[in-house]
């Protein structure tokens, strides 16, 4: 491998890894919503049949 193609790999590791990392760390430090807008919840599908059709 050539130099250039060395520092592209290790180019591609450090931005793959870190995007990672990255995610995990902000995943950690706020990892999930305890509040939603209202509505959010409800869904009407559940009210209305699957509609079956002869095909």
């Amino acid at each position: 491998m050539s130099a250039l193609a060395v520092v592209f790999l290790v180019l591609a590791v450090v931005i793959l890894w870190g995007g990672l990392i990255a995610s995990v760390l902000y995943l950690r430090a706020r990892p999930e919503r305890s509040s939603f807008p209202p509505g959010g919840e409800d869904d009407e599908r559940e009210d209305t049949p699957i509609i079956a059709r002869d095909t």
